[in-house]
């Protein structure tokens, strides 16, 4: 799971960085969606393989 998890915050740090998208209070949502739009649009995305074993687990966690 701590494999997975660096995977998750190295998506987080490109949307925050590369695609300058912040945590929204005030501003509008044109900028998260432009963002976004963005990302969608990048040839190679981080993934993650989830195995059968992975899922149960995160059903678990989860509720």
């Amino acid at each position: 799971m701590l494999r997975k998890r660096f995977i998750i915050e190295t998506v987080f740090d490109l949307l925050k960085n590369i695609f300058q998208i912040k945590h929204l209070r005030h501003r509008s949502y044109v900028n998260l969606l432009s963002g976004l739009i963005a990302y969608s649009f990048q040839v190679k995305k981080p993934s993650i393989k989830m195995t059968k074993f992975d899922k149960q687990a995160l059903m678990q966690i989860l509720g």
